[in-house]
């Protein structure tokens, strides 16, 4: 399995249309082969983190080379990152907890 961990900053002019977009992208990742899961944080400073779960490169790279993520990259660029950084990582072993429910 493939993490993508996706640091960003917002610009301040960055309109509504980002949060428009960004909600399509997650809905276009949702539907694409190997998509396991997507989170989103916001730190109190405005570093933003989007981190998905992908089964393997091949769907990530299905997902960056989507022509409508394209656009969003595009767009990214020009309108509404005053930074951003992406990583991906090789995920070697996963554990989880929870309490069990009464």
């Amino acid at each position: 399995m493939k993490v993508v961990l996706f640091r960003s900053r917002l610009r301040k002019d960055a309109g509504p249309d980002y949060q428009a977009t960004a909600d399509e992208m997650v809905a276009l990742a949702r539907r694409m082969p190997g998509f396991v899961a997507f989170r989103a944080y916001e730190a109190a400073d405005g570093e933003r983190l989007a981190v998905s779960w992908w089964e393997d490169q091949e769907a990530i790279r299905a997902f960056h080379e989507h022509p409508d993520h394209r656009e969003a990259q595009r767009r990214g660029r020009a309108d509404w990152y005053e930074s951003f950084e992406l990583e991906v990582a090789d995920l070697e072993h996963g554990q989880t907890f929870s309490v069990p429910r009464e």
